[in-house]
């Protein structure tokens, strides 16, 4: 695993620059075929690093696989996702990441397998997460605050998914 760290500016902490081969190396539950066809997100060189907690990006070649980058125990670890067939889209749903109410269609389960032993004895972690794994987005669209409503909570929202990001990383990484 690449020796990634993570710094803290403001309420959350922020990822450190990184390379795709850095990137590439922290993944925890892929296979060999897996990294080989991966790709990194394709505004992975536009990155701002001081405003980036997480990366989520569905895979531009391969529907219905995505990935998570996080730092977890003072690394860098990502996963490789799948996501799950059907759904439905006429109720809306919630991702369990950023807390987003979304149209049916816009969130889908999406499972991970687990690293080292327990993932190749087939054991995985799922959630349900925004289709187009834009959580990182979802947070920070500008609303207009209530007038009850003050910035420290916008912050406190990015942070919570923050954590609740590398909480479900932190499943996968560790055989608990």
């Amino acid at each position: 695993m690449a020796d990634v760290r993570m710094i803290r500016i403001g309420w959350g902490v922020r990822m450190r620059p990184m390379t795709e081969n850095e990137l590439f190396d922290s993944f925890v539950n892929a296979t060999d075929d897996e990294l080989r066809v991966a790709a990194a997100p394709h505004d992975f060189p536009l990155v701002e690093w001081d405003h980036t907690d997480f990366l989520a990006w569905p895979d531009p070649h391969a529907r219905g696989r995505g990935y998570i980058a996080a730092e977890v125990d003072g690394a860098v670890a990502a996963i490789v996702l799948r996501r799950a067939q059907g759904g439905s889209g006429v109720h809306p749903s919630f991702c369990n990441l950023c807390r987003t109410m979304q149209p049916g269609n816009q969130v889908a389960l999406f499972t991970a397998r687990k690293a080292g032993e327990e993932g190749r004895h087939g054991n995985s972690v799922g959630t349900y997460i925004c289709s187009d794994m834009s959580c990182h987005e979802n947070v920070r669209l500008a609303m207009p605050l209530a007038p009850n409503e003050y910035r420290a909570s916008v912050d406190m929202k990015i942070d919570n998914t923050a954590r609740r990001v590398r909480d479900f990383v932190a499943q996968i990484v560790r055989n608990e």
